[in-house]
């Protein structure tokens, strides 16, 4: 796999940490949601240190499409009906902030921003894409009814949302992270109350942020229960149009476009970390359908925390720890929930009232369909008689033939193909043999 935002960017380096630390927070992840907390509190004079496993940006953040949009895949109407009305608008309204941070941003940092209208569009149902435009509407936002799309296949409609945005998260991320407080290949593998255990050193923080994606420490927040993990896989294809605007589906495994430069992304396929699917052959089926012309330049594919309810789990990490915070659960939308955690923690852990809080709070009830089915996975994979386990919690690993990793069903960690840690919560290599 080659990843496109990889491509002629040098990310700044930072050292490893050795021997031991001290500092009033101590952020845990050195991925766009990490660094942009850091930056955050950088700005509001908060003592910090960032601790990443490997090297910044070189986990979730380099397989983004980048899409800044307040659009996402949870329609606002369903999202209404599950927990009301005014945590709906007050979702939409979180989520373009963000989107206006990052323009702000975009002033002063050189990473091909460029507005964009979001589309989400549906093969079959117009009526609902009508309802859901209406709907926006009544929250205060202009979102239209359109069947105009520009997309080269037909469409029974769109939703679309003026004056979104997409740019290049690699470039963003080099720019913002430059002077921070960070130190690279610094796993923490153990909390013990609010001291960090690396393999050279303890940190020990008056508060602790986790935005490592997904949460590996087991003993409080149930995130191993509430989470679970999706892979999605992207095609940039040369010799294919310029779309006036970036695309998704309104079904949870169809494809989303945007273009990048002379690039078109192409997305799709999605399905559970562990399981099997057509993965990057149904994205090049669709490519070789409507684009028979086009050239494939790069392939990858992003792995994406769901949250049991499509909302993120933003704040206090439980109850029980009330000096351990957390960022994670993002859907597939980690850009601007990103953007939107960073100011909520920051405002936490700085004594401020944040309005957006209560909507993205970790503490809200897990009751939910997907809950039932996110532990009879975990069951059915965990007593499992054969096959190598996962370092995590001892779920059996499947094989996946495509990237040739041993991936976990259960909560989303993989492995390389001689039992090398690949993707978290897992914080040890596994035995394959």
């Amino acid at each position: 796999m080659k990843h496109l935002w990889t491509e002629q960017v040098q990310l700044p380096a930072f050292p490893q940490l050795s021997g031991d630390a001290a500092t009033d927070v101590l952020i845990i992840g050195g991925g766009m949601a990490g660094i942009l907390l850091a930056l955050e509190l950088a700005e509001r004079g908060v003592d910090y240190l960032l601790s990443e496993a490997s090297a910044i940006g070189s986990g979730t953040t380099k397989g983004t499409t980048a899409v800044l949009t307040a659009q996402h895949s949870y329609l606002y109407q369903d999202m209404a009906g599950r927990f009301g009305l005014n945590k709906a608008r007050q979702y939409l309204e979180a989520n373009l902030q963000a989107v206006e941070r990052f323009r702000r941003y975009s002033r002063t940092i050189d990473c091909d921003f460029e507005d964009q209208p979001s589309m989400m569009y549906s093969r079959s149902d117009r009526r609902k894409l009508e309802e859901e435009a209406a709907f926006v509407r009544g929250l205060g936002f202009p979102a239209e009814f359109t069947t105009e799309t520009g997309l080269p296949f037909p469409v029974a409609g769109a939703v679309r949302y003026p004056n979104m945005a997409q740019f290049h998260p690699l470039k963003f991320l080099a720019q913002t992270a430059s002077g921070l407080n960070i130190r690279e290949h610094s796993m923490v593998r153990k909390l013990d109350g609010t001291i960090a255990y690396t393999d050279r050193g303890r940190i020990k923080a008056r508060r602790i942020v986790v935005t490592s994606h997904f949460p590996p420490f087991n003993r409080h927040g149930l995130y191993f229960v509430k989470m679970y993990q999706k892979r999605s896989f992207v095609l940039a294809v040369a010799n294919a149009p310029q779309l006036p605007g970036t695309y998704v589906e309104d079904t949870t495994s169809g494809i989303y476009l945007r273009n990048y430069d002379s690039l078109l992304l192409v997305g799709g396929g999605d399905r559970r970390t562990g399981t099997k699917g057509r993965d990057f052959e149904l994205v090049r089926d669709f490519v070789r359908k409507y684009f028979p012309q086009a050239e494939e330049k790069y392939c990858w594919a992003a792995q994406d925390c769901n949250s049991l309810d499509r909302v993120p789990y933003i704040g206090l990490y439980s109850p029980a720890t009330p000096d351990l915070y957390v960022a994670t659960g993002f859907n597939e939308w980690g850009m601007t929930s990103s953007m939107l955690s960073s100011a909520i923690l920051a405002d936490l852990l700085t004594g401020k009232e944040n309005p957006f809080a209560p909507v993205f709070s970790p503490q809200r009830s897990m009751l939910s369909p997907r809950l039932f089915g996110n532990l009879g996975t975990t069951v059915a994979n965990f007593v499992k008689p054969r096959g190598p386990r996962c370092a995590h919690l001892g779920c059996t690993l499947n094989w996946n033939e495509t990237e040739q990793s041993w991936d976990c069903p259960c909560h989303g960690s993989r492995f390389g193909s001689k039992g090398e840690l690949i993707d978290n919560p897992a914080l040890h290599d596994c035995h394959v043999d």
